[in-house]
């Protein structure tokens, strides 16, 4: 069976590690020639080299780094068939709000939402061009679920990608091209680890609501994000497609 992504331009912000270097490895397994994006100039660049991919260095919270990153896409490898808008922080000083400042806030919404918005922009009219692409934005579970162990600023901008991706979805599936918001549960990154490796029982706290029993895997996640990438999800699209082990369908879980 020929590799479902052959030959396709992909691009993946926050490829240097956690969710974006699993879903590199899985793009190029299935054929894809691999665009990863990172901030991180040694993770990106070895994540590249990985996968036979290029590196392109770039904040995506800079409007005119996110153009010129698909414009020169498009230049140099004639297509853009996916963009995988992923990156993303989760800083400690985002907290409940009542502890949490505005210029964490701020930055917070500026990389996880403002930038998929920025990726989505400039994405789009070179799919428009070419009457086809799939877009996939890392959204999250707690887009859709309240939590008391908050991290207000990204709960918030998860529910921002949410949103817009739904809209884009819509608007432009008649031209081919699919929007899709992959929300992933809590997930075993490099981010996520560090965090709970502070605080124990806050780990516990949210592994305790998963039906599962355990974290996901970022290689779980990849095989999401490939599925909705490939012809197998040709009628997905303004879809909330959640990877999460049954923590957003759980009222009880298991003893």
């Amino acid at each position: 069976m020929q590799p479902r992504l052959q030959d396709r331009v992909a691009v993946i912000t926050g490829a240097g590690s956690g969710i974006g270097l699993a879903t590199a490895r899985r793009f190029a397994s299935e054929g894809a020639k691999v665009v990863a994006v990172d901030l991180n100039e040694a993770a990106g660049k070895a994540a590249a080299q990985e996968v036979g991919g290029e590196f392109v260095a770039v904040d995506v919270a800079d409007e005119a780094a996110v153009k010129a990153l698909f414009d020169g896409v498009v230049e140099r490898h004639g297509r853009l068939d996916i963009a995988f808008n992923n990156a993303g922080i989760s800083p400690p000083d985002d907290d409940s709000i009542l502890d949490t400042g505005v210029e964490a806030w701020e930055r917070v919404l500026k990389v996880n939402g403002t930038s998929v918005y920025f990726c989505c922009k400039y994405a789009i009219p070179h799919m428009l061009a070419q009457g086809k692409g799939s877009i996939i934005n890392t959204a999250s579970f707690v887009a859709l679920l309240g939590a008391a162990t908050s991290q207000i600023a990204y709960t918030a901008s998860k529910g921002a990608v949410l949103s817009m991706t739904r809209e884009l979805g819509v608007q432009f599936a008649r031209q081919g091209i699919r929007v899709n918001a992959l929300c992933p549960g809590p997930i075993a990154t490099p981010l996520l680890m560090e965090l709970f490796a502070k605080d124990p029982e806050r780990a516990q706290r949210r592994l305790v609501h998963v039906p599962m029993g355990r974290f996901g895997t970022p290689e779980e996640i990849a095989g999401a994000v490939a599925f909705l990438a490939s012809d197998d999800a040709s009628f997905i699209t303004a879809s909330t497609f959640l990877v999460d082990g049954g923590i957003t369908g759980a009222y009880v879980t298991p003893l």
